[in-house]
């Protein structure tokens, strides 16, 4: 009598927790009251989101104060695997089995781990077969009572060993995933400050580089600067012994280029003006200044008196300049020239 008392009472806990997780999904209807959405609907009916939708032929997410949604349809319900669970306690907390919580979420072994989901169907689904199971543990009632209590405790004790065994493996994994990572953050780190010291440094070299460059530059422009001063200088003095040397006076002083009109470039002692477009030279009347003379013309420099022209008559001078421009430029002015010889 006792052994049938006890297995009839796990009977009746069996089917207490079975009957307990049925009735989180098959309350018939719900009104929708203001403030709700899909999501807290679900988790009031222990339901996802997408079961809800299908049970109602939702299109979208969008529910409406005073709906009616139909939640005693639902044939599945979804269990968020705790810390400590087994497969074991979680088929005692819906009324269900092992195997058929394994067969619904397609588990090859007894191992979950914490944060898994895991799908329960309802009593009008699958589960509702495993009644016959729970009422069929009465006939099983021939082995002590006892024997039964300490299996299912060795049962339990074996699956939550396991359980411990499975999340300190993966404990161990993130953590050692964890450091690889860290790892290689400090590695990427160190690898960015060394690329960037490198590159200042690199940037450091090229700047004093062209500074020195720069300077060098400058020293020797500053030098030729000041060899270019130094011969002007040595040449006045000379240029002053000559003019002073020779016959000086004062003429009227125009300008030519070799592409005026009816020009043919080429001087009266042959020089070609304009193949040598820089030459200095002057137009004179002969009987005044010789032609092949060295002249010095004020703010010309030294020319050659190598032309001469129809209207350069007495102390009159035709400076040669490159372009019309210059002509126009030098005007017509009086100068003083020096005839060196």
């Amino acid at each position: 009598m006792k052994k049938f008392i006890f297995t009839l009472g796990t009977t009746a806990i069996l089917s207490a927790g079975f009957v307990g997780a049925a009735s989180a999904s098959t309350s018939g209807t719900y009104h929708v009251e203001k403030g709700d959405t899909l999501w807290k609907v679900a988790q009031k009916h222990s339901v996802s989101v997408d079961e809800l939708k299908d049970a109602n032929n939702l299109t979208s997410n969008i529910i409406y104060p005073n709906q009616e949604l139909n939640v005693a349809t639902i044939k599945e319900m979804t269990h968020k695997v705790q810390q400590g669970n087994t497969l074991w306690s979680i088929s005692q907390q819906y009324g269900v089995t092992v195997d058929q919580i394994k067969e619904w979420n397609g588990l090859k072994s007894d191992l979950i781990y914490p944060g898994e989901q895991l799908k329960i169907q309802s009593p009008n689904g699958q589960a509702q077969q495993s009644s016959p199971s729970v009422a069929q543990a009465a006939p099983e009632a021939q082995a002590p009572a006892e024997q039964t209590q300490e299996q299912q405790q060795a049962q339990a004790e074996q699956a939550q060993k396991e359980q411990q065994q499975a999340q300190a493996e993966q404990a161990q994994k993130e953590q050692q995933q964890a450091q690889a990572e860290q790892a290689q953050e400090e590695q990427q780190q160190a690898q960015a400050k060394q690329a960037q010291k490198e590159q200042q440094q690199a940037q450091a070299e090229q700047a004093q580089e062209e500074q020195q460059q720069a300077q060098a530059e400058q020293a020797q422009k500053e030098q030729q600067q000041a060899q270019a001063e130094q011969a002007q200088k040595q040449q006045q003095p000379a240029e002053s012994s000559q003019q002073a040397s020779g016959k000086s006076m004062t003429v009227e002083a125009t300008a030519y280029t070799a592409n005026c009109a009816g020009c043919s470039g080429t001087t009266a002692t042959g020089v070609d003006l304009k193949a040598n477009p820089n030459q200095k030279v002057i137009a004179v009347d002969p009987s005044v200044i010789p032609l092949g003379s060295k002249v010095y013309v004020e703010g010309y420099g030294e020319a050659v008196a190598a032309d001469t022209g129809g209207a350069i008559k007495g102390n009159r001078i035709d400076v040669f300049v490159p372009s019309e421009g210059d002509a126009q430029q030098f005007g017509r002015k009086s100068v003083k020239i020096t005839v060196m010889n």
